[in-house]
């Protein structure tokens, strides 16, 4: 799905069975909830702290989509609320990163 279909199947889902949609304060809250749950099972999957539970790659794996589709929803809802069309957001921020770093990172040593 593109990001527009994407928009458009948030709020649509939110006008249908969310009622409305939060306030953009309340969204902003969840949203950095959702990224600390995404940053809790990295951390276990990738660092040094264990879950507290054994789980298989696939669970974890599972776990880990669902987290970040969880992320991307929150922000999508942000996205309708504020007016921001994130096609347009993102090809600009692509077109940012293209001018500021089209070098950079093949300079940088500690990438090497």
């Amino acid at each position: 799905m593109s990001l527009e279909e994407l928009q458009q199947n948030v709020d649509a889902w939110i006008k249908t069975y969310g009622v409305r949609y939060f306030s953009e304060l309340t969204n902003m809250a969840i949203l950095t909830e959702e990224v600390g749950e995404v940053a809790k099972l990295v951390t276990r999957m990738y660092g040094e702290q264990s879950f507290k539970q054994e789980l298989s790659d696939e669970e974890k794996k599972a776990m880990l989509q669902d987290e970040m589709a969880d992320v991307l929803w929150v922000l999508t809802c942000l996205a309708n609320q504020t007016g921001i069309n994130l096609t347009e957001a993102m090809n600009q921020n692509f077109e940012k990163k293209t001018k500021r770093d089209s070098e950079r990172h093949h300079n940088n040593n500690k990438l090497k």
